[in-house]
């Protein structure tokens, strides 16, 4: 007569089972986490210190719990034990595996498991059948508790990261739409760990990119696909500067737009937008920063807002009256060639007043203002910020 079904097959297992086995164990968990990384052909091609150390410290764990367990009622997994396996087929979910693969190594595991205790006992004494059906019963129950720990490990990972996917599309389709309230804004960079968001680098992609730059770009970025392409919105932030940029998408026909704050995401697509018809199916990555200028002379008004912006940032501090001197003072000896003497004569002040004004220039702007296309820049800029109707002089008009 067979015995009866139990939930703790184990504890029909001879004594003598761990003590063969434990003096043998760190060759066996050797051995078994070897051939688990080997026959399992998702696991074998990952050359990763960590990922070798990872398995061999979970067969590490299964092996001595196992022995543990012979000859007792116990659970076979408390908690701190549970949660070991738990965490592995988490780690499956976001290297994004299926649970196919660490299903597979454990059922590998359960076999290498029961030829082990079995060569250790007959190495003792005379095993009989009765003792190795209930060994092969223990082996089964006690993988198949590993297996569901993993499998609920897996689960809870994926149901987190469909939330956390949720979270992050929410605050990418706020930021393209621009239209969020600062707070709504805040409140959704908060759920996905941004506390402060600041400046963000648009940069748009072939929408088969989108899965490589989710995983190469983790939390500094969010990945929304639009069908055409795929907008990956980058935090202000040391991967966000154009060097890390440029290496990290060379070739991959991305679009880079301007860093702007938050708010002008919408304007700063636009603009990646407007500088890939500029330069056609470049192999990239093309920067929106490089094409300004002939966005610009198109007439593109956020072109020349976004120009506006940096050529004028040095003057920002200043008081009205002074920022407008300057301006006036720059924009004419930049007309002039740099001759001071016109410059006086066209605005009706002393030539030591341009040359006091023109040392201030030169303390704010630095080496900048020998730069030919900086100098372009600023004369574009200049030229129509002060032709512009003050808003005093609109008031009047109204």
């Amino acid at each position: 007569m067979s015995a009866p079904v139990s939930a703790t097959p184990w504890r029909r297992l001879p004594a003598d089972l761990a003590a063969s086995m434990r003096p043998h164990l760190p060759s066996t968990v050797a051995a078994v986490a070897g051939a688990v990384t080997e026959a399992t052909p998702a696991f074998a091609g990952i050359a990763d210190d960590k990922f070798a150390r990872d398995v061999h410290t979970a067969v590490q764990v299964a092996l001595d719990r196992f022995l543990d367990l012979v000859g007792t009622d116990e659970p076979a997994l408390p908690p701190r034990i549970r949660e070991v396996f738990v965490a592995l087929g988490a780690a499956e979910a976001r290297e994004d595996r299926g649970p196919e693969a660490l299903l597979a190594a454990l059922r590998m595991a359960a076999r290498l498991l029961l030829r082990t205790a079995s060569q250790s006992l007959a190495r003792l004494r005379p095993v009989g059948t009765e003792e190795l059906i209930d060994l092969s019963d223990a082996v089964s129950a006690y993988v198949a508790e590993l297996a569901a720990a993993s499998t609920d490990g897996y689960a809870l990972q994926v149901r987190e990261q469909a939330g956390e996917g949720d979270r992050r599309r929410q605050l990418a389709e706020l930021l393209l739409r621009g239209d969020g309230m600062p707070s709504a804004v805040a409140a959704a960079a908060a759920r996905i760990g941004w506390p402060e968001l600041d400046t963000v680098v648009p940069v748009l992609l072939p929408p088969d990119q989108a899965r490589d730059a989710r995983f190469r770009y983790g939390v500094d970025g969010l990945v929304i696909e639009r069908g055409r392409d795929a907008v990956l919105l980058l935090r202000a932030g040391p991967r966000a500067a154009r060097a890390p940029l440029a290496e990290a998408l060379a070739g991959r026909r991305a679009v880079v737009g301007p860093e702007l704050d938050w708010p002008q995401v919408p304007a700063a697509v636009r603009l990646a937008e407007l500088a890939a018809g500029l330069v056609g199916p470049d192999p990239g990555p093309v920067f929106a920063d490089d094409h300004l200028i002939p966005l610009t002379l198109r007439g593109e008004p956020g072109a020349l807002a976004v120009l506006t912006a940096r050529r004028l940032a040095p003057l920002a501090h200043l008081r009205p009256a002074q920022r407008d001197n300057l301006l006036v003072t720059l924009h004419s000896w930049l007309r002039h060639w740099g001759s001071r003497a016109e410059v006086a004569a066209e605005l009706f002040v002393h030539p030591q007043t341009v040359s006091y004004r023109l040392k201030r220039l030169r303390d704010l702007y630095g080496a900048d203002l020998d730069d030919p296309a900086t100098r372009f820049e600023l004369l574009v800029v200049l030229t129509s910020h002060l032709n512009a109707p003050s808003p005093r002089h609109r008031r009047r008009s109204d």
